[in-house]
């Protein structure tokens, strides 16, 4: 997104939308397996481990659904939508939050943008 931004080939808009929405539905998948696939925690493929996700669900229950703003964290951000899954947030405010905070993340970038 840096390079495109820098290179000036792509609209502003494009380069916030696209990445945007492609970690949103990542995040949505986490979502998704927390809520349905759980039960298959311990396989090799299941991107968060348990160690993590137990962590993730004390932040949750802590500060409640708000955390998912910073969903976009690294090492933190996945667990945190595998817990929300888990936890069973509602799929409307977990995208708010989820969407806001990606979202966010984008804008601020551009925005230091030359």
């Amino acid at each position: 997104m840096v390079a495109a931004a820098l290179a000036g080939e792509t609209s502003r808009t494009a380069l916030f939308l696209a990445p945007t929405a492609g970690n949103v539905l990542g995040a949505t998948v986490n979502f998704g397996l927390g809520r349905f696939l759980i039960r298959f925690e311990n396989r090799r493929w299941f991107p968060v481990s348990a160690t993590a996700r137990k962590r993730a669900e004390a932040l949750f229950r802590r500060y409640g659904q708000p955390v998912l703003l910073f969903s976009w964290l690294p090492v933190v951000g996945d667990p945190l939508t595998l817990a929300a899954g888990l936890l069973r947030t509602p799929l409307t405010l977990f995208l708010i939050f989820v969407t806001i905070g990606k979202a966010a993340r984008y804008a601020i970038v551009l925005w230091l943008m030359p």
